[in-house]
This record gives structure tokens, C-alpha cells and sequence, in this order.
């Protein structure tokens, strides 16, 4: 795999494996804390909403920063169905195949669509990895679509530096256990 290679199918793949890991979340768990420190498990719910929101508005020319960091309520706590509407209208977007090549800014910098949703990859597998460990749910995710995202990712995101403008701690040694969505989390600072 390389970043040349269209991410959406691998994307949908790891969209499915969170929203069933958020299907599963009970509420009496939304204040365990997470690998990722800044966020407990409803903040992380929060979180992943809006990273597919934030993915929708920059397929459709807008602005990352117009969605907030997290989303903070949805109706009754349904997170899964919050989750699954957002998939759903990010999808629609992104089926137009002249996205992938149109420049988009995302957070991180101005790129190929592509490359953008590479990064949104990235996103919802690590931080699929951190809810799944918070909520003892099978950490690893779809194995094809991990595996694509480490390698893309162990080329673009460099081991040093870390931390101030590159948004990610040190990569932390994985367990000789490790699968391919642990190992992705490992290199991108988040630990068990």
C-alpha cells in the first residue's frame, strides 16, 4: 500500500469496526479513562463523531475547524446512531472519485483528498484502538485496513520529532503480541 492508493475502501472497513465498538459502550463506562490522556471514554465518543464530521465538511470544501474538536451531546447518548449518521453522510461525499485528487485542508496541512483521508484512517483506528482498550473490547481492528495505515504511516510520520507541531508522542515499542491496529497506535504515541 502507499498513500497513492484510494484509502475509502480501507476507511469504510475501520468506520464499520468502531461503530460496532461504539454499539457496544454502556454508559456506566463513559467516565473510564482512555490510552489517549486527554480523553474518557464519552469525550473519545465525542471525538469520533466528529472526526467523521470533520471529514464530510472538508470533502465538501469547507473547513475542519468549523466542527468542533468534539461533539459534546446527541440525543439520548445514541452514539452509535450519531456515529452511524455521520459515516453515512461522509460516505455520500467522498463516492465522488475527483475528490481524491482535489487539494483539501485538513488540520494537519493542505493535500490530496486522498491523503486527507489517509489521516482520517489513521483517526478512527487509533482512536477505535483507545476505545476498544478503555471499554475491554477487541482492540484490532480490520487487519487490511491497520496494516495499510501502519505502513503509510511509518513512511510520512518520522519517529523524531514528536510532540509540539507534530501532534503525537514518541512511538512507544510494541508487544511481541501486538497486531497491526496496536502497532499503529504504538507508532503514533498511544499506549495500553
Amino acid at each position: 500500500m502507499t498513500q497513492q492508493t484510494d484509502p475509502r475502501p480501507l476507511y469504510r472497513d475501520a468506520l464499520t469496526w468502531v461503530r460496532g465498538l461504539i454499539e457496544n459502550v454502556k454508559t456506566d463506562q463513559f467516565s473510564l479513562p482512555t490510552p489517549c490522556p486527554e480523553f474518557d471514554t464519552r469525550v473519545m465518543l465525542g471525538h469520533l463523531v466528529t472526526v467523521v464530521e470533520r471529514s464530510r465538511v472538508v470533502g465538501e470544501g469547507g473547513s475542519a475547524f468549523s466542527i468542533p474538536l468534539v461533539t459534546e451531546e446527541v440525543p439520548g447518548d445514541d452514539w452509535a446512531s450519531a456515529f452511524g449518521d455521520s459515516v453515512e453522510k461522509m460516505l455520500s461525499v467522498w463516492s465522488d472519485d475527483g475528490l481524491l485528487d482535489t487539494t483539501v485542508t485538513v488540520p494537519w496541512g493542505t493535500m490530496p483528498g486522498r491523503a486527507a483521508l489517509w489521516g482520517y484512517l489513521d483517526e478512527a483506528l487509533v482512536h477505535g484502538w483507545d476505545l476498544a482498550i478503555a471499554t475491554g473490547q477487541d482492540p484490532e481492528g480490520p487487519a487490511e485496513a491497520s496494516e495499510a495505515a501502519l505502513a503509510v504511516f511509518t513512511q510520512v510520520l518520522p519517529a523524531e520529532p514528536r510532540g509540539g507541531d507534530v501532534p503525537f508522542g514518541p512511538p512507544v515499542d510494541p508487544a511481541p503480541s501486538a497486531g497491526p491496529t496496536e502497532r499503529l497506535a504504538n507508532w503514533v504515541g498511544h499506549r495500553r
